[in-house]
């Protein structure tokens, strides 16, 4: 099985005319994808690749194929918009892959995502991908390959490191989730963390985390009050000089809070193993799934 995507899954790919949309929706389809739309304002009507018809909304979208997931290819600028069309046309699961998007308009769509009852992965973030089922973002899948290792990470290509090591050594993975580093995303660790547990065919988790914020301490307090399946995390940003702003704009260090000995810390309190390195994942994951 797999979380919050599969097989059944129906994609409309929103900016799927522009150069990066158009690029992963290829490689989307190339995986098996089922992208059943696309939107393009002004360009209703006509057909990408010959074969997924374009529409000018979402809503045009969703009434005329059913599609039940949305993925974002916008410029910044017109992502909060592009996030909001998507939840007002019903669709379930939003996942914006736009980096750049203004923290203060993350604070509008946040709530009406959360009002409309969908769920928001992102922005700033690669999307996710169960191995042979399906791809909605732009995760290599040549890297992936199915298994029982769930995978969730703040760093889009600290998922594509542990992804790789895993795949070579043999452990598969059942969704890999890159839930982004900004400051107010759309899904958090406890979510994913949540959906692995809840998932038969999980048996182990890879976390990756990074400095800043609270959000690895508030999983480490799940996962020890709430998980059964060995959870094996890291900290990225651990030789960071103090003080220092670190890619994500959700790497900012208050005081100790969001210092990645702090974080470690919390992760060992909950009983969570802790890989120093990416390659570590491998042993530590094949030591506590028999």
């Amino acid at each position: 099985m797999s979380v919050f995507i599969d097989k059944n899954t129906t994609l409309v790919v929103q900016g799927i005319t522009g150069r990066d949309g158009s690029f992963h929706a290829k490689q989307m389809i190339e995986y098996g994808t089922k992208i059943v739309a696309g939107v393009t304002p002004g360009k209703g009507g006509q057909k990408f690749e010959n074969t997924v018809p374009i529409f000018n909304t979402v809503a045009d979208a969703v009434a005329a194929t059913g599609a039940n997931t949305s993925v974002i290819y916008v410029p910044p600028v017109y992502a909060a918009d592009a996030m909001l069309e998507a939840a007002d046309a019903g669709v379930k699961l939003i996942v914006a892959i736009t980096e750049g998007v203004p923290v203060l308009d993350m604070t509008r769509v946040y709530p009406f995502v959360k009002e409309k009852g969908a769920r928001l992965i992102g922005p700033n973030c690669p999307g996710l991908i169960s191995p042979g089922q399906s791809k909605v973002g732009i995760i290599p899948g040549r890297i992936c390959t199915p298994g029982n290792i769930g995978v969730v990470s703040r760093s889009g290509t600290l998922t594509y490191e542990v992804v790789y090591q895993l795949t070579r050594a043999g452990l598969g993975q059942s969704t890999c989730v890159g839930i982004g580093g900004d400051p107010i995303n759309g899904t958090n660790f406890i979510d994913c963390l949540a959906a692995f547990e809840a998932d038969p065919n999980t048996a182990a988790v890879a976390m990756m985390g990074e400095i800043g914020g609270t959000d690895e301490q508030d999983a480490a307090t799940f996962v020890k009050q709430h998980m059964k399946k060995p959870v094996v995390g890291f900290i990225a940003g651990q030789t960071a000089p103090p003080g220092r702003r670190m890619g994500h704009a959700g790497a900012i260090i208050s005081g100790s809070a969001g210092t990645a000995a702090e974080k470690i810390a919390a992760f060992e309190a909950a009983g969570m193993s802790v890989a120093k390195r990416p390659l570590e994942f491998v042993q530590l994951l094949r030591d506590r799934v028999k």
